[in-house]
């Protein structure tokens, strides 16, 4: 099997980031840097807690970048048999490192604790330290080490650069970090993010990948985006599985959050619903198009004067937006906000007001840190603050009491800022609110005074323009609480509002928060769905959307989507007929426009609104599937969206492809990407694969095909893959009331096979509770099983804690089996000891592509009427005969 090699997670001093593939270079030059001679241990020894502890003296001292430190310590910990850790810090200083209260990880000894005893001891020239997995091996001078897998001796980080003239030792300065490792000539790479790739989900050779969190829009290529997620993975040839180590991943940096139902369920949202009667004729046409939707969104319309947590009074009134959201909840629809972090400087407001005296807004020069957004001159409030926690807590209760809102939104929080440098309102002018396009500073401003945390020696390539670090965002000389540097903090600052944002809705009525964050960073996924932000409305985004769709899923940042057709300008119609078609199966699904493009809710043309029933149809027939990948994601970190070589790690083939995902393990998308196209060249990794929008259409794939699919403008062509038991309801125009309908099992075997099983899984709870787990009385699991032997087929179930699945009264209705020889008469049923029969129907099914003269003839096996209850085991038998 191939194999899946540890995530290198990179939690840097600072949050200055550029990586290179390749070459370590300097962004404004071509040719390779080489600073220094590194450092060589001095002493080392083996701590009581089964850590080793050693110190690092700089060989050659330089000022390339500034001054190096000159004692190090590293601390290296096998924290689980397969995570190691490795910490390297200044012996004598403490450094800023990301919070541990936000990010929890065990912490390394105090540098206090045993920098004397350290100088004491000699170091051996090579040295080992393994677990029953990893070994970490070390050179003494120049110091550099590696760690290998016990199992297979397979080399996974090798930082030493002897015999390298494109990268060189370790590097230790206060504002520039250097570390190497080397990788396979032929190294299969994923990660590093946010960015738009142009290239596709795997990483382009001799690329440098910028991570800082930036208000850039995604149409930028290769630029740092909203987003900073350090950590890569490296596909090879044994060893875990993808799956095995984003479960590794997970367990560390957080489990992603439990979704509710509905947030599976299709969102519609648009910056420019410019009053309450917009927003309701929305959901009306929505219901006589007869598409389905959950989620209705404001953008700041809903807000006056742009100002968060209020109303406008005139353009949507309170109590008439309490009777709209009385009528839509319900029918079991939702509502939700935006809100962005930068608080209006206004003396009436009463927000500010409570901000400013409770003293929660970064710091510049001892004073408020003045930035612009859309409400005009702004104050950041300090996450990092617990006061500003509090704050924050009470304003989001404080709105929710007037807004019943069912979650909330938070942009802008990278954090984007209109206007760079030191500001001040004008003399004698207000600062209006909103901006026209280019989004137009209206304060004055000045450069910052040049310190090295806003001018720092080495420069990354921000905003892909490498302007300043501090360009269009908070200074980064700017303080927040205790005196941490926005230098420092500077990539965490949305991934701490979301956790505040979390805190505060959960603690609002003890429900399930739902957050969408634009600015995430490692761990966000915990607490916060993302959308990729500001796409246009081409061919070519509609492609970019699924490589930052599935580099998510290996973030930790499951559920995620795309604004469908395209955030600006207009879409055509032929592209969003396909965008939709995409989009139906994006775990986050929501159109979204902006201000200045035309209107494109889905039931704006008729062809669109078409294609939106066909594939938002199948998508709300598939929720409790895509809930319980909910459930996967949560207790093992299972992208809910996946490349497919997370299923077919072996199939080297599919290792670059972008342009097909997988939901779960073996439900595969193959859509329409290019303009004017009504076929797809679709890759079929081995095994048979069965039309889910047709089940009598085979594809029979015995090694591994590319497949021309017929994809006329309405069709997305879904698949799913043998071995495979899919839970499925009946649909509807809302996920509450297609939650109620009867289940439905599709049972997948290989075509023709004597031999075969099975197996799927569904979990049922109530999606209200904070937490998504067994054992609370309010959930039920169930595995499903099947197996075909010599024309033989069982079907059955085995479920844990029943009692929820049957007081809510779910049966399963009708299972179908696919890819059987032969006919059957009727099968043998037992619930409970109780037996009953049940007619069988038989289909043919048809090749669509790998019949050869040898294949037998192929049936889908259908049983309808069986009202067998979801919450009680089942067995069904039958044989197939001639």
């Amino acid at each position: 099997m191939a194999s899946l090699h540890p995530l290198a997670t990179l939690f840097l001093s600072y949050l200055l980031l550029t990586l290179f593939l390749s070459e370590a270079k300097h962004p404004t030059s071509s040719k390779s840097t080489i600073i220094g001679q590194g450092y060589r241990l001095i002493s080392i020894e083996a701590d009581p807690n089964g850590a080793i502890t050693g110190l690092l003296q700089v060989k050659d001292k330089n000022n390339i970048y500034g001054p190096d430190i000159p004692l190090l310590r590293f601390y290296v910990k096998h924290e689980t048999e397969n995570r190691l850790r490795v910490h390297i810090t200044d012996a004598k200083n403490k450094r800023w490192e990301v919070p541990y209260n936000l990010l929890p990880r065990e912490q390394p000894p105090s540098l206090k604790q045993n920098i004397k005893r350290l100088k004491k001891k000699k170091p051996l020239s090579v040295s080992e330290y393994s677990s029953s997995e990893l070994v970490f091996s070390y050179t003494s001078d120049p110091f550099s080490f590696a760690v290998k897998r016990k199992s297979n001796a397979d080399t996974l980080f090798d930082s030493n650069s002897n015999n390298s003239d494109s990268f060189g030792p370790l590097v230790f300065k206060d504002q520039y970090l250097e570390i190497s490792t080397k990788l396979p000539t032929d190294a299969s790479l994923y990660g590093f993010g946010e960015n738009t790739q142009p290239h596709g989900i795997k990483l382009h050779p001799n690329d440098p990948y910028t991570l800082y969190t930036t208000d850039a829009s995604a149409i930028n290529l290769n630029t740092d985006l909203y987003g900073s997620h350090p950590v890569y993975m490296d596909l090879r040839n044994e060893g875990p599985t993808p799956l095995n180590v984003v479960d590794q991943y997970t367990s560390f940096i957080g489990r992603p959050a439990p979704m509710p139902y509905w947030a599976f369920g299709f969102h519609q949202c648009r910056w420019g619903y410019h009053n309450l009667s917009v927003v309701e004729d929305v959901v009306e046409n929505y219901k006589k198009a007869k598409i389905p939707l959950d989620v209705i969104w404001n953008d700041d319309d809903h807000m006056d004067g742009h100002k968060d947590f209020t109303l406008n009074p005139v353009n949507y009134p309170h109590p008439k937006l309490l009777n709209f959201l009385d009528r839509i909840h319900s029918i079991g629809m939702k509502y939700i906000v935006i809100n962005d972090p930068g608080i209006a400087v206004n003396s009436s407001y009463g927000v500010y007001q409570r901000g400013l005296a409770n003293d929660v807004f970064i710091k510049y020069e001892g004073e408020p840190f003045l930035a612009q957004v859309w409400p005009g001159a702004v104050y950041f409030p300090d996450f990092l603050n617990p006061k500003t926690v509090s704050w924050w807590g009470d304003e989001i209760r404080r709105f929710h009491e007037l807004v019943p809102v069912d979650g909330l939104w938070i942009d802008m929080n990278e954090a984007s800022n209109f206007c760079s440098g030191k500001c001040t309102i004008p003399t004698g002018k207000v600062c209006p609110s909103g901006t026209g396009p280019g989004w137009v500073c209206c304060l004055d401003c000045k450069n910052i005074t040049k310190t090295r945390w806003d001018d720092p020696p080495y420069k990354i390539n921000a905003s892909g323009l490498q302007a300043p670090i501090g360009f269009k965002t908070i200074a980064t000389s700017a303080v927040h609480y205790n005196g941490v540097l926005e230098y420092d903090a500077h990539s965490i600052y949305g991934f701490a509002q979301t956790i505040a944002t979390h805190k505060a809705l959960q603690g609002l009525q003890g429900k399930r928060p739902f957050i969408l964050s634009r600015s995430t960073y490692v761990g966000s996924g915990k607490y916060a769905a993302h959308w990729t932000g500001d796409n246009q409305g081409t061919w070519e985004d509609l492609r970019y959307s699924i490589s930052t769709m599935l580099n998510f899923g290996i973030f930790g940042v499951p559920m995620v989507g795309s604004d469908i057709c395209g955030f600006y300008p207009a879409p055509t119609e032929e592209l969003c007929n396909r965008w939709i078609e995409v989009g139906a199966f994006y775990p986050f699904s929501r159109d979204h426009a902006n201000y200045y493009s035309p209107r494109q809710e889905l039931y704006q043309w008729e062809s669109v609104a078409e294609s939106a029933r066909n594939a938002l149809g199948m998508r709300y027939k598939l929720l409790p599937y895509l809930y319980t990948l909910n459930y996967e994601a949560h207790i093992r970190g299972a992208p809910i969206a996946r490349p497919l070589f997370f299923s077919f790690p072996n199939y080297v083939q599919c290792y670059g492809l972008s342009t097909q995902f997988l939901l779960g393990s073996g439900l595969m998308v193959s859509p329409v990407l290019e303009q004017g196209k009504t076929e797809v060249k679709a890759l079929f990794p081995p095994g048979t694969w069965y039309n889910l929008f047709d089940l009598t259409q085979v594809i029979l794939s015995k090694d591994g095909n590319y497949v021309t699919l017929n994809a006329p403008l309405h069709v997305v062509n879904v698949h799913l893959h043998q071995n495979t038991i899919l839970p499925m309801q009946q649909g509807g125009m809302v996920s509450k009331d297609a939650r109620m309908t009867p289940f439905r099992l599709i049972v997948t075997f290989p075509a023709g096979a004597n031999e075969g099983e099975a197996k799927g899984n569904l979990f049922l709870d109530d999606d209200e509770l904070p937490e998504m787990k067994l054992g609370n009385g309010y959930s039920t699991y169930i595995d499903f099983h099947a197996s075909v032997k010599e024309g033989t087929v069982k079907v059955w179930s085995e479920v844990q804690e029943g009692k929820f699945a049957l007081d809510k009264g779910w049966v399963i209705d009708t299972i179908n089996v696919l890819g059987l020889i032969g006919n059957g008469a009727r099968a043998t049923m037992e619930i409970d000891g109780t037996l009953s029969y049940v007619k069988i129907d038989t289909t043919e099914q048809s090749y669509l592509y790998g019949k050869g003269d040898g294949e037998k003839k192929i049936v889908m096996v259908g049983m309808k009427g069986l009202n067998i209850p979801v919450g009680k085991n089942f067995s069904m038998t039958w044989k197939m005969g001639s």
